[in-house]
């Protein structure tokens, strides 16, 4: 494993251990996430009975996620990142309670529901930035493609299973799923603790705008990393079709909240599959066109889903678009990571995140709002259109896109990069 600065005894289990002990982190982290997401867009849903309500779910958790991305970023490059994923997790715990006492108390308004949801923003502005980044310190660098598989494959296995779980406990009423949650969140807690901290070099670069910013200017240098995830950016804001899935099982599909749970983890069904392909072939051959090709595909199975009136066929168009952006995530996700150094993965990750969260959460308010104006079929259709759309011009605005190959190695990514982009034209 590469000299990462860390002292021997930081590190005394084998890689091996370390990834699993990580992954299962990942795994009561993402599904309390999902049986959440469940559990409070039924709610919301069943409270107003408002389209435009369910896309302001995402709106509440990006404002707070924007506002704090940045600092968060170069929080996490300062300080150990097992200390900041402990804090978040724990606040997410007692936010947790809050919601399930919310529904035993029988609230009849969105709004303290709304204002719990903020709060989960706030904390996965740290927590994201501080878990993506701390993959690469655990595993050899060779070995970061197949870890990166791994832990979609790990993701994607949370969202089976939690949306599914958390459909069945909502059955119960709306306060089992978030205790639930709450006690997932207490274990991925108890994990954390049980994996070796890091020693963050707090006085190597005080807090300053030109050091929080580090990781934007990174970015816009790179243009392979700013094509990817502005690519990720607007097909999920536009092609994004979570949101609308209450709408879909109750008044489209007529499947009730167990068929909303299949329904949210149909996607994920998919990408398990990839998953597991991925994790033992990692796309390190022909991984730019291999993502642009996945993308539109994600397109092409909205576009599906969007006029399907089935659950057979709902389901199969679901999972097609899980497969596709499984593909798609991992690439980009590996890109990240591998050409990002460590005194600013936490920042660029950051950065990274704030893009991811944009396109999955304000993608939840674009799709309410236009699920208000053209109904919910017109808003998906229009989705999986601007999506093809956007692959297109994507594969002329980022030529350095298609000619990416290999992703195991960060010096041929840099060289693509510098290769499309002359050094005399970056931003300084």
């Amino acid at each position: 494993m590469p000299d990462d600065g860390e002292p021997p005894a930081e590190r005394p289990k084998p890689p091996l251990r370390l990834l699993h002990r990580f992954l299962l982190v990942r795994l009561s982290s993402q599904m309390a996430w999902q049986m959440q997401a469940v559990a409070v867009g039924w709610y919301v849903y069943a409270l107003t009975g408002s389209a435009f309500d369910l896309g302001l779910i995402g709106l509440v958790q990006f404002v707070p996620f924007a506002g704090l991305a940045l600092v968060a970023g170069h929080l996490v490059d300062r300080h150990p990142r097992r200390t900041i994923v402990t804090l978040a997790l724990a606040l997410e715990c007692l936010l947790s309670v809050a919601l399930a006492a919310l529904a035993l108390l029988g609230a009849r308004d969105a709004a303290p529901i709304f204002l719990v949801i903020a709060g989960y923003g706030a904390c996965r502005a740290f927590e994201q930035p501080a878990t993506q980044s701390w993959l690469p310190s655990l595993v050899p660098a060779a070995e970061f493609p197949r870890s990166a598989a791994r832990l979609s494959f790990t993701s994607q296995t949370a969202v089976i299973v939690g949306p599914a779980i958390g459909g069945l406990l909502y059955i119960l009423g709306p306060a089992a799923p978030f205790a639930v949650v709450a006690a997932l969140q207490v274990g991925a807690l108890v994990l954390v603790r049980s994996l070796p901290g890091e020693e963050r070099r707090a006085e190597s670069e005080p807090l300053s705008w030109d050091a929080i910013l580090g990781g934007v200017r990174f970015i816009r240098r790179e243009e392979m990393i700013l094509g990817s995830i502005t690519l990720d950016l607007f097909c999920v804001l536009f092609g994004g079709v979570t949101a609308l899935l209450p709408i879909y099982a109750r008044d489209i599909l007529h499947v009730g909240p167990a068929g909303l749970g299949l329904l949210r983890s149909a996607p994920a069904m998919g990408a398990l599959v990839t998953g597991i392909v991925l994790s033992l072939h990692p796309p390190d051959r022909r991984a730019g066109p291999r993502m642009m090709v996945a993308v539109a595909i994600y397109g092409a199975a909205t576009l599906v889903f969007g006029v399907s009136h089935t659950l057979f066929l709902s389901l199969a168009a679901l999972m097609v678009l899980g497969a596709a952006d499984m593909l798609s995530v991992v690439i980009r996700s590996t890109l990240v990571q591998v050409v990002a150094p460590d005194a600013i993965r936490g920042r660029v990750t950051s950065v990274a995140s704030l893009f991811t969260g944009a396109s999955n959460q304000l993608g939840q308010f674009e799709s309410g709002v236009t699920a208000a104006w053209f109904g919910p079929v017109g808003s998906v259709v229009l989705g999986g259109l601007a999506t093809l759309a956007i692959v297109a011009l994507w594969t002329r605005r980022f030529p350095a896109l298609l000619r990416l190959d290999r992703l195991a190695f960060k010096e041929e990514a840099m060289d693509i990069a510098r290769e499309s982009v002359p050094e005399s034209s970056l931003p300084v």
